[in-house]
């Protein structure tokens, strides 16, 4: 079973179910003492300014704030580089807790020993 857990999550409002499940997964995951490292890429990027997972609804699903607060406690929470300036979000906007970085580093983390990778 992998240790470690590298998420990308690929969806934002656009898509919300599959955003809430990338995150709930993650969630899980961190719950569950798994090494958590969760990527926002595309529209899921805007979770990574304060106040904006907040607007997220989705019935039946757990609010998207106490789950990014789970992750970034418990994971790592990473802003894709492209991703944030394509938005104009720069390290100064972004919730403390989250770094952003680029493709290198999730091919690095993806392709760590004993880690799981999956794409939302």
């Amino acid at each position: 079973m992998a240790k470690k857990l590298v998420i990308k999550v690929t969806a934002g409002a656009d898509a919300p179910e599959r955003c809430s499940q990338a995150f709930t997964v993650a969630a899980v995951a961190v719950a569950s003492g798994v090494e958590v490292s969760l990527w926002l890429t595309g529209e899921s990027a805007w979770f990574a300014l304060p106040g904006r997972a907040a607007e997220f609804e989705l019935p039946h699903a757990a609010p998207l704030p106490d789950l990014l607060d789970s992750l970034l406690t418990g994971g790592r929470v990473t802003l894709c580089t492209q991703c944030a300036a394509r938005r104009e979000i720069t390290e100064r906007d972004v919730l403390k807790g989250v770094r952003i970085a680029g493709a290198q580093v999730f091919v690095q983390e993806a392709m760590a020993d004993e880690t799981q990778a999956l794409v939302y």
